[in-house]
């Protein structure tokens, strides 16, 4: 596949193929991790995307069934996606419920994606026709929602466990690039909503040490208002209290579900809109592939130009 980027920033899809579930055994796990796998039907040197999904009101779009419009569109592109179903999942309530780590399994949520990286050799003989086409090298790390809380701890910020007081670190050198969507933001004074006591693990995060390049993805309609009045600019705080290189997506008019990511015509959707996650999902894809493929250094900045500025953009983009 292609990584000539000098004109387009991504190059022409591809089919897709889809398997599921990839059962992974996890020792002291309550249930085996299954696993989505999504990869393009040609290609090599394939960089892999793991994709954390959020905690929504549908029963299986917060699990390995969700977030087609992304991990269709990511693996169209040149990736190949993997998406977990975490223990938070609503399909998997009743078998969790009283389990260690309940209901938020912060610690399980991170630890599944390291658990999926140490057994890719695994995931990559079990795909059909995926063997030898993955570069493990190439790895990158998407979240949505709680996802994007999932996926800031492994791209190196810190928490500070409620049970210990201890601050954790489940960062993964591994990950070499990330992108956070929606994610929740800092926690202190500002943690003020009916929701901060029911989850407060979402406000113990430490964002002065996430490395990793990262984009972070805000609406600036999604008001968070059951967590904190500070109002969608807490979604910006994963940008705005972490060192750089980061980059923040600010996207216009939109709301918790960006547009509809979460699935095709989602009930966890108040903002639907396909032009919107037509555009998220390209400019992420051209992200990543700048970020990990040497031969696609202008996608991003092709992407940019193409959806950012003009009479209609999407959105707006600045960086440090």
């Amino acid at each position: 596949m292609s990584t000539d980027t000098t004109d387009i920033a991504l190059p022409t899809p591809v089919p897709v193929l889809s398997f599921s579930p990839v059962v992974l055994s996890v020792p002291g796990r309550p249930v085996d991790l299954q696993v989505r796998v999504s990869a393009p039907a040609t290609g090599t040197g394939l960089p892999v995307l793991l994709l954390s999904h959020g905690h929504g009101p549908s029963n299986n779009l917060s699990s390995l069934n969700g977030y087609a419009p992304l991990a269709n569109f990511w693996a169209a592109h040149g990736f190949v996606v993997v998406q977990p179903t975490h223990l938070t999942s609503r399909t998997l309530t009743d078998l969790v419920a009283d389990a260690s780590g309940a209901p938020d399994f912060w610690r399980s949520r991170a630890e599944d994606m390291t658990h999926i990286l140490d057994r890719m050799d695994v995931i990559e003989s079990t795909v059909p026709q995926l063997a030898g086409r993955i570069d493990p090298d190439r790895t990158a790390l998407a979240g949505h929602s709680l996802g994007g809380f999932t996926a800031a701890l492994l791209l190196g910020a810190g928490i500070t466990d409620p049970g210990t007081g201890d601050v954790v670190r489940l960062v993964d050198p591994r990950i070499k690039a990330g992108v956070l969507l929606a994610a929740p933001g800092r926690g202190g004074d500002v943690l003020n909503g009916p929701m901060a006591e029911q989850w407060p693990i979402i406000g113990a995060v430490d964002f002065s040490t996430m490395a990793t390049p990262t984009l972070v993805v805000a609406g600036d309609k999604d008001d968070p208002r059951h967590f904190t009045d500070m109002g969608p600019d807490w979604h910006a705080d994963p940008y705005a209290l972490s060192p750089g290189p980061k980059t923040l997506l600010t996207l216009f008019d939109a709301e918790h579900g960006l547009g509809g990511i979460a699935g095709y015509d989602a009930a966890e959707t108040t903002d639907e809109n396909p032009r919107r996650v037509a555009a998220l999902a390209e400019l992420t894809a051209a992200y990543l592939r700048t970020q990990l493929l040497p031969g696609a250094a202008s996608a991003w900045h092709t992407a940019c130009e193409a959806l950012t500025t003009g009479p209609d953009p999407v959105g707006r983009v600045e960086a440090k």
